[in-house]
């Protein structure tokens, strides 16, 4: 992106501000897996009350950012029941949907809690069972978690979310929706 995408204005901040604020209205702690970078986002989101992880690795993948994430939640909430994965690029996912997500989680029953968009995606934001946080801490490469859901298609619940699973990867898409979110 030639950007470092957290640290993009959104809103009253940064994007990654954004994303802590709204996920903290969900009442639940917050985990925040940095990589590229990350001694200058640290610094901005030190104000807020969230457990940050660095991942030295991050270069090979979203699958060690979420290892390295996993591995602290068991540190810091080692009774947690059930993991949340979302990503700081996807601001068009609202508190509603999280919070439509951990409604429908049942801690125990070993559901995969998965975002459906009406275009055919399916992807994060994605909530796990604590029982999949065995297979999840040791992710590697650039895959993230799909491996997980594919194994466990028996267990999946999708949750509709329309048309939100859009993420930035480029500054071309950002721009896109940082209109479309702030269109007056």
């Amino acid at each position: 992106m030639g950007q470092h995408k957290p640290l993009l204005p959104w809103g009253e901040g940064t994007l990654i501000e954004y994303q802590i604020r709204k996920l903290t209205k969900t009442g639940n702690p917050l985990v925040v897996v940095l990589g590229s970078d990350s001694d200058l986002i640290a610094p901005v989101i030190q104000k807020y009350d969230v457990h940050t992880v660095i991942n030295p690795s991050w270069e090979k993948g979203m699958g060690g950012s979420i290892a390295a994430g996993v591995q602290a939640v068991l540190r810091s909430h080692p009774g947690a029941e059930g993991l949340l994965v979302t990503l700081v690029d996807q601001p068009l996912v609202p508190l509603e949907h999280y919070n439509k997500m951990l409604d429908a989680f049942q801690p125990g029953n070993q559901s995969v809690i998965i975002s459906s968009s009406a275009n055919g995606l399916e992807g994060v934001p994605v909530l796990f069972d604590r029982c999949y946080m065995d297979e999840l801490k040791v992710l590697e490469g650039d895959q993230g978690a799909r491996k997980i859901t594919q194994r466990h298609e028996d267990h999946l619940l999708r949750i509709p979310c329309g048309d939100i699973l859009v993420d930035m990867d480029t500054m071309g898409a950002y721009q896109k929706l940082h209109e479309k979110f702030f269109r007056t």
